[in-house]
């Protein structure tokens, strides 16, 4: 089974969206569809051997839409403006505001005239219109046939698309509308005994045609260009990706396209150079500026053996570095691909919007039919013939103009791609829509303890010193002199620290490593020796020291007990501020390892972390996580271990550290970029504010639908005598989607706590 996401053109509202679903799913081969207005987008799962792009196309093809040839964001990145798809975007944006440019105009001053002839009919110190009303008719009559049959053209085609395959969208209810008040116009127009046989005035609605394609074309122009606007995001990373790169090529620099680069090629990157792709220093050290994978300002310090990441700038200094990833498995691609799959997919909330707007068109059919059938059957017993005819012709056409359900269409996936835009640029990589709505409701952050609350490598914490004929400086000078020359993680640290202090290593001779137990040589002449406290040893201060999680290591010299060292594995710089700020959103933070309990103990204490549960073992955290969803808890977890990965998958939400395995990374629903735990606590805003949008959105949509319709259908004319015009419905029908997208754009301004 493959899963493909292909480009969708033709579509224009969120019932274009079921038809294309409906149509694929009817092919052999295709398992699962989801269509997405807001992308113009279509996520496919079928079977190769049975169907394939040009099959798809044939499906759709007769409803007005097609299937663009697949074209991977990722796969042409240094080249992003040969991209079929997106010319294709901008010439028919460039169409439409080339009909908008042309029907504005003759719309505003048909609208002023309209107005004026309004309230001319409604108040005697109004004066008429300052032209014959036949030369005024028959002008607006070539007018509106022009607006009709060019602009219009794509509402006429749904009116057609209507009559042969009883399937409609939005164009067809524009269409039908504006197509019965054109013809009824120039009938009565061209046919004065027409009008004269079935006794009904002499007003026409060319008007009511060129205003409303005027207005709606005007809405669907502005709508497009702000849907534009919510997939910056991608627009952004795509144009980090550097595009050239110089490598060293028999022994020269070559300056070469991104594209030409492999794996192990010596990369030179000079001061102010963009990273081209994800390698790793192997000359030279400087510090990069990571801003726009991170979304963290500061600069990171690197030196050989470090990992860079392409489309991040070398700030100072030129380094040498071996490709280790190009192309689409380059960190900047994965990024690409991971929020071009989450803001193409749909969140739960959106089920609701999809159901009603699969049933929507038929239904508001049927409304402007009935509400035409009243008006004329009832209304003239009432009010005449001639004015019930009228109005009926207005509530017909209104109730298809206003009836629109784009806005509930865009009420959720604008919102989402947004959100999950957002979350790229401020170093958050979203998967779903799924986990975005989920995460809003999470009362639980599940935190493993080593590499995500700290930093996952044991770092000197503790000199003691016993033997006062020694500075803790000499101490540690003797035990890194030797431990340098040990392959032991321990050993490594305590060198390491030797050398961010300056401490200058001494002459060792005779080095031995004892298995098990430490090492000992000789020291600038001395006997020392290193090793971990005997089990049996009942010295108080070493069994404090191991109360508090550290490990402790015993040094000696020349027979005697000069001191101690003691190691942990250290909390992150922020993870307390993360802590507290979790706190505040009122969510409840556990910790979660398999370290031993005095050591989860100590680093809970210092986060004040709510409750700790300590030596579980792997394949028990995933039970553990269920047990706490049985108590009615909405989890979220973050991890970057292997042994994460279950309790990833298990939680509602999992998140992981992008400095931990590509296990759990694949297995969590959400990637924090370089581990940082301070991004939790953002990542929840953010899916908060995002869940707010969507409601709002989601509550104008429908409030918009259920006034719009009954007032369009004429139910405010027996109490107050009100009948809307349809201009106002298209004038209000543009105004709605405009307003949804726009409300979800307030989200790019949002500063994440």
């Amino acid at each position: 089974m493959t899963t493909e996401t292909y480009t969708i053109k033709g579509m224009h509202c969120a019932s274009c969206a079921h038809i294309i679903d409906l149509q694929l799913r009817k092919l052999d081969g295709v398992k699962e569809v989801s269509v997405n207005y807001a992308t113009e987008k279509a996520k496919v799962s079928f079977d190769d051997e049975k169907v394939d792009t040009k099959k798809m196309d044939e499906a759709i093809q007769p409803y007005g839409y097609s299937v663009e040839p697949k074209h991977n964001l990722t796969e042409d990145m240094g080249d992003m403006h040969h991209d079929m798809s997106q010319m294709d975007s901008q010439q028919e944006t460039s169409e439409q505001e080339n009909k908008v440019h042309f029907v504005l105009p003759i719309t505003l001053v048909t609208f002023a005239l309209m107005m004026w002839d309004i309230l001319a009919r409604s108040f005697s110190f109004v004066p008429n219109l300052p032209i014959p009303m036949e030369l005024f008719n028959i002008l607006l009559m070539i007018l509106s046939t022009v607006v009709i049959f060019w602009v219009g053209r794509p509402f006429l085609n749904g009116v057609v698309i209507f009559l042969r395959h009883r399937v409609a969208n939005m164009d067809s209810l524009v269409g039908i509308g504006t197509l019965t008040a054109y013809l009824y116009s120039t009938i009565i127009t061209l046919f004065p005994q027409v009008r004269a046989l079935i006794q009904v005035p002499d007003y026409t609605y060319f008007d009511v045609v060129i205003v409303v394609i005027g207005f709606v074309t005007l809405g669907k122009y502005l709508e497009t260009r702000s849907k534009r606007r919510t997939g910056d995001a991608i627009k952004k990373l795509i144009g980090l990706q550097a595009k050239t790169a110089t490598v060293m090529r028999d022994g020269k620099e070559v300056e070469i396209a991104v594209s030409e680069v492999v794996v192990g090629d010596l990369i030179i990157i000079k001061p102010g150079g963009k990273i081209p792709v994800d390698a790793t220093i192997v000359e030279g050290h400087t510090s990069i500026d990571e801003s726009m994978i991170t979304g963290e300002s500061l600069p990171t310090d690197k030196t050989v053996g470090d990992t860079v990441i392409g489309a991040t700038i070398n700030k100072q200094g030129s380094i040498t570095c071996k490709a280790t990833k190009v192309g689409t498995d380059t960190m900047l691609a994965q990024i690409i691909k991971m929020v071009e799959d989450a803001q193409g997919s749909k969140a739960p909330i959106q089920a609701l919007a999809d159901r009603i707007s699969a049933i929507f068109v038929p239904i508001v059919l049927v409304i402007a039919v009935l509400s035409l059938i009243l008006w004329v059957g009832v209304g003239s017993i009432f009010i005449g013939q001639s004015l019930a005819l009228s109005y009926g012709i207005l509530s017909f056409v209104g109730v298809l103009i206003i009836a629109c359900p784009c806005a509930l269409g865009l009420a959720t996936p604008t919102a989402i791609i947004v959100g999950v835009g957002k979350g790229a640029e401020n170093g958050i990589l979203i998967k779903n829509a799924e986990s975005l709505e989920l995460l809003s409701k999470v009362t639980t952050v599940v935190l493993d303890k080593t590499g995500t609350l700290t930093k996952g490598t044991p770092e000197v914490v503790d000199i003691v010193v016993h033997d006062k004929s020694y500075t803790s400086d000499i101490l540690i000078q003797y035990a890194a002199s030797v431990e340098k020359l040990s392959e032991h993680p321990l050993a490594q640290s305590i060198a390491r620290y030797a050398v961010a202090k300056k401490i200058p290593h001494l002459q060792v001779t005779d080095f031995v490593a004892l298995e098990g137990v430490g090492v000992k040589a000789i020291a600038d002449g001395h006997k020392t020796y290193i090793h971990k406290p005997e089990s049996e040893d009942t010295d108080p201060q070493i069994k404090a020291l191991q109360q508090q999680g550290k490990t402790v290591v015993i040094v000696e010299i020349d027979g005697k007990k000069a001191g101690l060292v003691t190691l942990s594995d250290t909390v992150k710089d922020n993870a307390k501020n993360a802590i507290e700020k979790l706190h505040k959103m009122h969510v409840e933070v556990i910790m979660l390892t398999g370290d031993n309990t005095h050591a989860a103990h100590y680093i809970a204490k210092q986060l004040n972390i709510d409750k700790v549960i300590a030596e579980v073992l792997p394949n028990e955290k995933a039970g553990k996580i269920k047990q706490l969803q049985s108590k009615g808890k909405v989890v979220a977890m973050a991890g970057d271990g292997i042994n994460d990965a279950p309790a990833l998958v298990q939680a509602e939400v999992g998140m992981a550290m992008a400095t931990g395995t590509d296990v759990a990374i694949e297995s969590a629903d959400i990637t924090l970029i370089h581990g940082d735990i301070s991004k939790i606590s953002q990542v929840i805003d953010l899916s908060r504010s995002t869940m707010l949008t969507v409601k709002e959105n989601l509550f104008w949509a429908f409030v918009y639908n259920i006034i719009g319709i009954p007032v369009a259908a004429g139910l405010l004319y027996p109490l107050w005598g009100i009948v809307l015009n349809p201009v106002f419905a298209g004038l209000a029908m543009a105004l709605s989607s405009v307003s949804v997208v726009s409300n979800s754009l307030r989200l790019k301004t949002k500063v994440l706590k």
